[in-house]
């Protein structure tokens, strides 16, 4: 390979936006935005890390269901929060499930199904993945455990917060809900419960008091209300717009191609509750939560401006392959190029959809369902980190 200084300026004149753009984001080290390989780190660092705690028990279909199709619904308006400097907070989730008789006994029937990242098809993945099965479910343990396994940020600029829904007591199992939730406090972390049935026997099952313990929220959802669609005028547009956006991923390295595959079939789980929930996907694919540094060379750019200079031919997608260095900046800069085009077109229209939904949604439709739960818990407590919402 020819040496990467000798490219040095082809680099930095195709790359220098890219990296001025990277220096107003809310954390120097966003994953994305990353442009040295040495980690830099201020005052303003923030990141909002969601641990979901899901019950996988028999009578928790409807659950899993709603978990399935709101997961874009969240992420769009996670996309939404700025940090008090109006840049975006990193955003990562984790996924848990518990009270499955197919889980380990010894573990107290709970699985680590994803840990926290910010890889949102792996998210989506798993997630679709999740089937129901009788079991015990232990609140205490699957708190503790999550509290335990996961990395969570020592930051107190952070915001981080465990959801755990479920239908049954809530003081089962042999670790104390109290205990877990004391660690949680200790760790500045969120516990927020969210039961499955009527209000008023959650609380009788102890969940009001597992929130009180971190001064988190209680609510109670309809597990097996559905989620309501709103079709739009501009939804077509903005799915044929998600076909181009795929377009632009050059996918690189051992795991590439696979990760590309999975982003397609993300798309496709997504789709299948209705093309407007597929439109969901393709707005929050348009958003900076949405990140492919790992097998994306268009984001890994963003990241590391000589970073198509540095792989060996065997890990270059066949479009690349043979090119030389020139060749390979300016492929990745035109679709770089390309796909910021389209996402300020998906972003445009989504805001014209957004409106058109606002206007034409029945008045007597309630939404009592797992997405609401989060979001407005979610809302509540980022004040306290000073982060804020769009609208």
């Amino acid at each position: 390979m020819k040496t990467i200084r000798k490219y040095s300026r082809i680099v930095s004149f195709v790359y220098l936006p890219l990296l001025l753009l990277s220096f107003v984001a809310c954390t120097p080290t966003d994953s994305r935005a990353e442009v040295v390989t040495v980690n830099e780190t201020s005052d303003t660092d923030q990141t909002i890390m969601l641990a979901l705690l899901l019950d996988t028990s028999n009578s928790m279909d409807g659950l899993i269901d709603q978990a399935k199709s709101q997961l874009w619904t969240i992420v769009n308006e996670l996309s939404g929060a700025k940090c008090e400097n109006g840049a975006a907070p990193d955003i990562k989730i984790a996924l848990y499930e518990y009270g499955n008789d197919r889980l380990s006994m010894n573990e107290g029937y709970i699985r680590m199904v994803a840990p926290l990242t910010d890889d949102l098809d792996e998210i989506s993945a798993k997630l679709f993945g999740l089937t129901t099965d009788g079991g015990a479910e232990y609140c205490g343990h699957v708190i503790n455990t999550s509290l335990k396994q996961l990395n969570w940020s020592e930051s107190t600029a952070d915001l981080k917060m465990i959801f755990i829904a479920g239908n049954e007591g809530f003081d089962q199992g042999g670790v104390s809900f109290k205990e877990a939730c004391g660690l949680a406090k200790e760790k500045d972390v969120v516990v927020n419960t969210i039961f499955c049935g009527g209000f008023n026997d959650g609380i009788r099952e102890s969940w009001k008091k597992g929130a009180d313990l971190t001064d988190g929220n209680y609510m109670s959802i309809e597990q097996d209300r559905k989620t309501v669609y709103i079709d739009t005028p501009y939804d077509d547009k903005i799915d044929a717009l998600n076909t181009q956006l795929n377009s632009t991923y050059i996918y690189y390295g051992v795991n590439g191609n696979q990760k590309k595959q999975q982003q397609e079939r993300q798309d496709q789980n997504a789709s299948s509750y209705g093309k407007a929930n597929k439109v969901k996907r393709a707005v929050s694919k348009s958003s900076g939560a949405y990140k492919s540094y790992s097998w994306d060379l268009v984001d890994a750019t963003e990241k590391d401006s000589t970073k198509v200079l540095k792989l060996e031919e065997e890990q270059l997608p066949t479009e690349l392959k043979g090119k030389s260095d020139e060749e390979k900046v300016l492929i990745v800069s035109e679709k770089s190029k390309e796909r910021q085009r389209i996402k300020a077109e998906i972003q445009a229209l989504n805001l014209q959809r957004k409106e058109y939904i606002a206007a034409n949604m029945p008045k007597e439709t309630e939404n009592n369902g797992l997405d609401q739960a989060l979001i407005k818990s979610i809302r509540t407590k980022a004040k306290t980190k000073n982060i804020s919402f769009e609208n």
